[in-house]
């Protein structure tokens, strides 16, 4: 741990980067969702671990592309660590309204994620699941997610080129499979199903390509079908949100196949909380979701903490400052976005990832 101080006071002790890593939280928030009220999130991979590597992912390209399920945190490890979360929300009279698996990668990876579920469930709040549904082909996915009270699924698009410009997919997966294991999900589930479609300008926005997705979006009847753009600094800097004019047309394609659509363009608000450690609460929280400035510092005027917590931060290297559009953003620092090593995992290899894969 590095220490930092000055001559107004103690400050926190702070991670180096190595350690941040070590430390990462598998609970955080509860912070604002637009789909789930106060929604307190959980971590069950690690970071940048998934089956995707999408252009416009708010924490980074993917580090481990990867499609074959394993066990990453014991079921008991998260359980206790939602309970904690749950108790110093309580003792600071934060509501909580989800409990929601929205980990730095794909949740469905985790081969606990059922038995998760179920330990969540005395807890006694509903459970969300935001998955990209690329393992939904696979059974034991399937029942694993039929205990969540609500799971929202990606489909970004249902042709094949724009899928792997824009997700980019693990090598071993196929897009018929992945729209088929999307079918069979939606066919049985008992719960909430909605889907959200994030549109990047010029990849999935034209209008044989709303119209296809719709289509297929349709075949699922989610509760509610929501279209979304990048709000927050994405993967790669070319990932940018469609026009107005592009988005209005987009809702008028989904309204035709769809009684319930909804536009998710908006920021979710500054209402972040810290029930604990600021310091772990920062680098949990932005991790998986970006904080505007303004988030950020009336993060700390709850607490009672001075800005010099966010300078020690990012001094440190376990924080990243980032402007994008009007607005400047703090993001937890994983690891170096350019020429670093990825594990591809397909059973047989491990190899570098090469840059052009990122400019598909």
């Amino acid at each position: 741990m590095v220490a930092f101080g000055s001559s107004g006071g103690s400050r926190p002790a702070l991670p180096t980067s190595h350690e941040a890593r070590g430390l990462r939280g598998t609970a955080f928030g509860p912070v604002p969702s637009r789909r789930f009220g106060c929604s307190l999130g959980i971590n069950n991979v690690p970071p940048k671990v998934c089956t995707y590597s999408c252009v416009y992912c708010q924490v980074g390209r993917t580090d481990h592309l990867q499609c074959k399920r394993r066990s990453f945190h014991p079921a008991a490890v998260i359980r206790a660590a939602v309970r904690r979360h749950v108790e110093r929300a309580a003792q600071a009279h934060e509501p909580v309204d989800y409990l929601t698996f929205v980990p730095d990668g794909e949740p469905t990876l985790d081969a606990g994620l059922h038995q998760a579920i179920r330990l969540l469930r005395p807890l006694g709040f509903p459970i969300a699941v935001l998955t990209n549904g690329s393992l939904l082909r696979h059974v034991d996915v399937r029942a694993a997610l039929a205990d969540a009270d609500h799971v929202s699924v990606k489909v970004d698009t249902v042709r094949d080129g724009p899928w792997r410009k824009v997700n980019r997919p693990h090598r071993r997966l196929h897009l018929e499979d992945v729209l088929n294991g999307m079918r069979a999900f939606a066919a049985t589930f008992p719960g909430t199903l909605t889907t959200e479609t994030m549109l990047v300008d010029g990849v999935n926005d034209s209008e044989g390509e709303l119209r296809a997705t719709a289509a297929f979006v349709a075949e699922l009847d989610p509760e509610v079908a929501y279209l979304s753009v990048p709000t927050r600094p994405p993967a790669e800097s070319w990932a940018t949100p469609p026009s107005e004019a592009v988005l209005a047309r987009a809702y008028e394609v989904f309204r035709t196949w769809h009684r319930h659509v909804e536009l998710l363009l908006e920021y979710e608000g500054d209402a972040f909380v810290s029930t604990g450690d600021v310091v772990a609460d920062l680098l949990d929280i932005t991790a998986v979701h970006p904080m505007r400035e303004g988030a950020v510092r009336r993060l700390l005027r709850r607490k009672g903490t001075s800005w010099h917590v966010v300078s020690d931060l990012i001094a440190a290297g376990v924080l990243v400052e980032v402007q994008y559009g009007p607005h400047r953003y703090y993001l937890r620092h994983l690891a170096p976005q350019q020429g670093r090593r990825v594990h591809i995992d397909d059973g047989e290899e491990e190899r570098r990832h090469e840059d052009r894969h990122h400019h598909l």
